[in-house]
Formats: structure tokens, sequence, C-alpha cells
């Protein structure tokens, strides 16, 4: 059974009909007096700036438009081989800015030890992007040095960002040495083609700096953090690996794959000597965990509260539990949101959950998958652009029950914010709320909703929102 919170004159059991969308002028009706006593509950306290992808530890630079950034992850789990796919992304950039996406997260980039058929989370030589002749391949599954080089520059070329996948807990396809810490032979020396960074036991737990760090991953050669040697190459040198793929490759920012692996101190310090825009992969629903990382590692986090909360709100049919905590409430400008990713994809109604992460703060992320191939591109298209231009301030939640969701965006340095409606129920819904505009004509920007209508001097107006859907409302301008 549903529970509603009584909000104006409409009651609970009203199943409202579809000639309810061909309503023009709703102003005539007059909310109750029961109605403004609804608690709007203000979830985000901050300046209200757009979110910030600072291109380097030094610069605070806040990306174009109101809303901030989107992120576009530019591949699935087993993307097609052969070389190809550096190709088939550069071939998307120029539609994907037009779009007003602002950044894509790539796979990692060099050599693994399944060569050609890797996805890059083995790596083996951190310097070979597909140039050296090394693990059966010259190039990776993913395509050549020059081909990774020319996509980063057509991305450059639509002022988009570039996200290398970084996986600094493991390494893999070294060759069997003995290891006195072990007394046995492990597959740790790691003579690679590109002469850079060569590893040995040393460089691995156990070893002489310990037995073992936070958490090892598939039995591969567990990475020692704590070696001088291995800071050094990792971010301390001039050509180390950090400053190479910035430097060199040109990347931008970075996103580190299986954070829990190692302590936050690792990515603090490699964006201190490196910098650039940093999210970390650490996967726990806690929120107290997530933001105990991101303020520890300096460093955005991927929001893994939100995306068990959808899971639960839209799936589960509970929508009240968007009210609950989420990383991008205690921290927006360290909250990177997404709905799915090349790991997981458990949530079902997609729709509703971009919907949700396109309006809210955070920095959300479009799942390829998602974009080109499962779901509706113009309307994620939409949601971009509603991101993009409207999406601004501080978020205030206006109600919540199993079926239905409201929340304002509060507006920032002029932008008048927006009204999004998540309708997971079978019927159009029609509720009465408070926003921030007197006397002012709004629209839905979704085009969903045909209704124009003028809120009142108290700020009050009816909006809709049709079933299984969602609208997104603002001053009609």
């Amino acid at each position: 059974m549903k529970q509603k919170i009584q909000l104006g004159f409409l009651t609970l059991g009203i199943v409202f009909s579809l000639t309810s969308c061909e309503k023009n002028d709703e102003t005539l009706n007059t909310p109750s007096s029961s109605s403004k006593d609804f608690k709007v509950i203000n979830v985000t306290k901050h300046d209200g700036k757009p979110f910030s992808t600072g291109t380097s530890s030094n610069v605070e630079k806040f990306v174009a438009g109101p809303g901030g950034g989107v992120m576009m992850q530019a591949f699935y789990w087993d993307v097609p081989a052969g070389g190809t796919w550096w190709n088939v992304v550069k071939g998307k950039v120029t539609a994907w800015g037009n779009a007003g996406i602002e950044s894509i997260w790539l796979p990692p980039a060099s050599k693994a030890q399944n060569g050609p058929f890797s996805m890059g989370y083995d790596p083996t030589d951190y310097y070979d992007f597909g140039n050296f002749n090394q693990n059966g391949t010259t190039e990776t599954r993913f395509g050549s040095k020059t081909e990774l080089t020319s996509l980063i520059t057509a991305a450059h070329g639509q002022s988009m960002k570039v996200y290398a996948d970084i996986v600094l807990n493991h390494n893999s396809g070294g060759q069997s040495e003995a290891n006195p810490f072990t007394g046995t032979n492990t597959y740790t020396k790691f003579n690679v083609a590109s002469g850079k960074f060569n590893r040995t036991y040393n460089d691995f737990y156990k070893n002489g700096y310990g037995n073992n760090d936070e958490g090892a991953f598939g039995g591969f050669p567990d990475l020692c953090h704590a070696n001088p040697y291995v800071q050094d190459w990792l971010w301390g040198r001039s050509d180390a690996v950090g400053k190479y793929y910035k430097n060199t490759m040109k990347f931008d920012g970075w996103r580190f794959d299986y954070v829990k692996g190692f302590g936050p101190w690792v990515v603090n310090q490699w964006n201190a000597n490196v910098g650039g825009f940093s999210v970390g992969e650490y996967w726990d629903s806690n929120v107290n965990t997530l933001e105990w990382w991101a303020n520890n590692a300096n460093s955005s986090v991927f929001d893994f509260a939100c995306y068990y909360k959808m899971n639960d709100a839209f799936d589960g049919n509970n929508l009240a539990l968007l009210n609950d905590d989420m990383m991008w409430k205690r921290n927006p400008y360290k909250a990177v949101t997404f709905v799915t990713n090349h790991d997981t994809d458990e949530i079902y109604n997609k729709n509703l959950a971009y919907a949700y992460i396109l309006t809210h703060e955070g920095y959300p992320t479009l799942f390829y998958k998602d974009y080109e191939e499962w779901l509706d591109k113009n309307k994620l298209n939409n949601l971009i652009w509603i991101h993009n231009n409207k999406a601004t301030g501080t978020t205030s939640i206006l109600y919540s029950d199993n079926d239905e969701y409201i929340a304002r965006r509060n507006g920032y340095n002029g932008n008048p914010g927006l009204v999004v409606y998540l309708n997971n129920s079978d019927t159009w819904q029609e509720r009465w709320i408070q926003t921030n505009w007197s006397n002012a004509q709004i629209k839905d920007f979704t085009g969903s909703s045909t209704w124009l209508p003028t809120t009142q001097g108290d700020k009050w107006v009816k909006i809709q929102c049709a079933p299984k859907s969602y609208s997104v409302w603002s001053i009609n301008m």
C-alpha cells in the first residue's frame, strides 16, 4: 500500500486521467492551507558554484555552464577486440561534445598481460600504449599509441577532458623469480619493453616493507606503495607514470581502480605531485566510508551510496529512500554519480535514475551502452541540456513517497534552478509544490507535459508527471 503525505487538496486514492494533461491554466485552483504545511528537507549546503573538474592541482577551473560537467564512460566490458576501439570513440566525440558531454573516461590504456584481448586491468608496462611488441601484440585491445593520441587530440578539440583509468593496486605479466620473502618463485620480475619502471619481488608484498597492505586482488602481485622506488616511478620523477600520462599523453585526470586495495594516501600523493581531476572506485555503500576515503585521498569518489539507494528506490518501488544519506549530499564537489558501469548493471528503471543524477548535485556519469544502444539518446540529450543549463544551486526535497519524488534545485547567480518530479506509478500524478518563483510562467523542459502554469504570488503552483516517467520544471524563458 502506497503511503502518501497530504500536499493540498489532492487526497489519497485520486487517479488522474489522461485528460488532466490537457489543462493549461493550473493557477485557477488554490492549494489548501494544509498543503503549505509540508516539510521541505534541505539536503545540501554549499555556495552553488558549478562543480570543478580542474585540470591541475594549482588552478581551480570550473567547467562551462551552470550545472558543471557530464562524464561519459567511453567503454564497456569486452568492447570489440582487434585494435579498433580508440577509433570508434574518436568517431563519437564530436557528437558527444555537441550534446554537452564535458569529459570521457577511457579504459586502462597501457599494455597488459592478456595482450590483444585484455581490458587493461592486468597491467604489465605502464608506458606501452600499443607501441611495443610484448605480451603477444604491439597494439593493445583498443589500438595503437598513435590512435590513442589522435583520440585525445580530437576530444580536446571539442573542449572535452579525457580521463585515464589507472590500475595501481596490482600488476600482472611478470616473469618467475626466486623470492626470499615467500621462499617460493613469484611472477614479480618485470623487465618491460619500454625500459621504464622495471620491478622485482621487493616492489610487491610481501617484501622488506611488510607482509601486506590494505588489500590484494585476484592473486595478482600486489604493488608495494611503501617502497620509495615505487613512489618515485608512479608520481615522483619527471617521467613518472602519472606525469607521463599527463604531460606526454595529455590525459586530464584519473579514475583510480580498486582503491580499497591501498591507503588513500597513495591517491593523495599522486594528486599532489601530478594534479588533474581524480575519482576513486571505492566499492562500498557506506557513505561514511566514502566520505572518509575522499577526504583522505583529496579526491572525488564514485557515489556507491547513491547507486544502491537508487536501485532500492526505483526497482523496489520506494522513492522515499531517496531521502537517505548519499555522498553527493555530504559533499557534492567530491561525488561522482552513476547509474551503471562496466562492472555492475543492477538498476532496471534507468530513465528515472538518469533523471535523478542529471538534475541533482554531483558529477554525473553516462554509460556508453546506455547512451549509444540501450536507452533513448534524445531523452538523455535533453537531460544533459537540462543539467548543463538548469541544474544549479542547493537541493531541497519537497515531497516523497513510494511512487513519487519531487525536489527543487534552488538556483545560483541569476539561474532560476529547477523542480524535478519523478513518478514511478502507473498513472499520471499531480502535486502542489512551492517554488522559488513568484508570478512566473513555468514549463516542463522535457516536453512530457504540455502545461504552462503560472506560479502564485506566494510561489505555489501545481505540476504533473506522466506514469513511469519524469518532468523537469523551470521558468519559461
